[in-house]
């Protein structure tokens, strides 16, 4: 394996982060045992030590149970939620650290910030989590987004940590511009010596067909930069260290990973705007009760183009 420093934070990462997304109850719903055997083999197999989850997720009984099988600090445990006053900050960090079972979090984070307007709008949040910080109960502070006014907010918080953008080759999940202008905002960050990682190489699954060119864009345009994957076996994981860490491509391999049963699924977020069931040449979607659906399946060719349409990222294959 091998490990960066995130940005000034003295926290140093595998150049893998686990995103657990993966194996909570809104996708894989693994048992906490399940999770936890999971995350143990990519420590101890493979050397991975930075995992990310979030309050949303509702899954930190599977790092509770994975502290059964390691030690704390052979892990740098990364999350995110939605705390914008001292009251509801102060509650969402109570409720990570009983529920891991932990008295520290390395990385507490903002989920899904837009711009510095929605930064400001948090910002009695920020200062209890960065007085936290000055305690020791967290390391370092930071926030996740999909915008690119969200990456160049991070400019007016001068004291947080780390930023942790959507980017992929195809830019599917960018919510307000291009990916060359992601790009930028990511390593005018980055030259700034914020602490990064990177979300949804694979665009919530849709470049699964493209994975050699999808994770080869990232090492060449961030070569020294974390890329957070989810993963939901032992082969995932493999597949991805030696693909991401080792730069070997296993073709055999590879096929298998493609070939493992995954399907095309739709948030509950979904605003029904119907910009998907246009986008889908295939006819898999459709609109009802006001909501997206999966109509058929097996008509899904997994091109992308209704996550690409879909600016609330609701469309993921799981």
């Amino acid at each position: 394996m091998k490990f960066t420093n995130l940005g000034r934070t003295g926290i140093r990462v595998s150049k893998i982060c686990f995103g657990s997304l993966t194996t909570s109850a809104l996708q894989k719903n693994f048992t906490a045992e399940k999770a936890a055997d999971l995350f143990a083999y990519a420590i101890q197999e493979h050397q991975i030590n930075f995992f990310d989850t979030a309050e949303l997720y509702g899954n930190y009984a599977h790092f509770r149970a994975l502290l059964k099988r390691v030690k704390r600090q052979e892990f740098v445990l990364a999350t995110k939620c939605y705390a914008y006053d001292r009251k509801t900050a102060q509650q969402s960090l109570e409720k990570a650290l009983m529920e891991v079972g932990t008295d520290y979090i390395d990385l507490m984070m903002l989920h899904e910030q837009e711009s510095e307007h929605t930064l400001r709008g948090h910002r009695q949040a920020i200062e209890y989590f960065l007085e936290q910080k000055e305690k020791g109960v967290i390391r370092s502070v930071g926030y996740s987004t999909h915008f690119i006014k969200g990456v160049k907010a991070a400019e007016t918080v001068p004291l947080m940590d780390v930023v942790f953008p959507l980017i992929n080759r195809r830019g599917i999940g960018i919510a307000d511009g291009e990916r060359m202008e992601m790009e930028q905002a990511i390593h005018e960050q980055i030259d700034r010596g914020m602490g990064c990682y990177l979300m949804k190489p694979l665009g919530g699954g849709h470049l699964l067909e493209e994975y050699p060119r999808a994770i080869s864009y990232l090492q060449k345009e961030f070569p020294e930069t974390v890329i957070a994957i989810g993963m939901q076996s032992k082969t995932e994981v493999d597949l991805n260290v030696r693909s991401i860490v080792d730069r070997v491509w296993d073709r055999d391999e590879e096929e298998r990973f493609h070939f493992q049963e995954k399907k095309l699924k739709i948030a509950d977020w979904c605003v029904g705007c119907g910009a998907c069931v246009e986008a889908c040449q295939q006819n898999a979607l459709g609109l009802k009760g006001g909501k997206a659906v999966v109509l058929d399946q097996s008509k899904c060719v997994r091109c992308g183009y209704c996550a690409k349409a879909c600016k609330e990222f609701c469309i993921k294959v799981v």
